[in-house]
């Protein structure tokens, strides 16, 4: 446990990098000139969003069965773990969410310019928070109209981020299952592709950086929590004997 455990704390650090270092500039979220850099993290935020994300999760599920190499019932009892963790982590989000009940920072945007009171707005069910946000921005030049659907879509409450703790647990699951494995380049990949989709939530005005600070956390306790029910359930992490020697040959092969 204690070698999983620094495996998962090393890559939560790394992923507190980004909104510690946010928080702590004092930069909040304002409307900006939004060119083809927003567009492309709006693109990595959807690849969370629904229905995307679950196609994101089918495709990291196969590709971490493929890179660990369990046998037929270890592997299906591990893809049992990860959708089990992920939902937990989601379930813990929601009801967080309607504990704390803290507005998004659009939503605060709005009542600044569009005089659109946060209590009263999220006193409304979902579709008519929606229709009161595409009405407010409708005839708003300064906003895409890509952004201008995402916020109508995306009408929840603020703390924790969904998105930034879907995004994290993969990471955390890539650091935490995929090192012994010596899987660096899937890892780095993870890890960057987490970062990005962190970093679009404050960008496109979804989320305050303690929202994505508090969502690594529990993915950090549940994702180091389902690796060890991994290793003691599903068979050792460590490279076997047989793909070590496949490394040892690729490795002797480079120039």
């Amino acid at each position: 446990m204690a070698e999983i455990l620094k495996r998962t704390t090393l890559g939560m650090l790394i992923l507190l990098i980004l909104p510690v270092g946010v928080m702590l500039s004092g930069w909040h979220w304002q409307p900006v000139s939004m060119g083809w850099g927003y567009k492309l993290l709006f693109w990595f935020t959807e690849t969370v969003t629904r229905p995307w994300g679950t196609l994101t999760s089918a495709i990291l599920c196969g590709w971490f069965l493929w890179c660990l190499r369990f046998r037929w019932k270890p592997a299906v009892f591990l893809m049992g773990i990860i959708i089990a963790t992920l939902l937990a982590g989601q379930y813990t989000k929601n009801v967080i969410k309607q504990q704390v009940q803290e507005p998004r920072p659009y939503v605060l945007w709005l009542e600044k310019t569009y005089a659109i009171n946060p209590q009263q707005f999220y006193l409304q069910k979902r579709p008519q928070r929606s229709e009161m946000v595409s009405t407010a921005i409708a005839q708003d030049t300064r906003l895409p109209d890509w952004l201008k659907k995402h916020w109508a879509f995306e009408t929840g409450f603020a703390f924790p981020s969904g998105h930034s703790m879907f995004a994290a647990s993969w990471a955390l699951l890539g650091v935490g299952l995929l090192w012994p494995r010596r899987r660096y380049v899937t890892i780095v990949l993870l890890m960057g592709w987490a970062v990005t989709v962190m970093g679009s939530r404050l960008a496109l005005g979804m989320h305050w950086p303690r929202d994505l600070i508090f969502a690594t956390l529990i993915s950090w306790l549940f994702i180091s929590l389902a690796v060890w029910l991994a290793q003691r359930f599903c068979g050792p992490l460590t490279v076997p004997p047989q793909e070590q020697q496949e490394i040892a040959q690729r490795e002797n092969e480079t120039p």
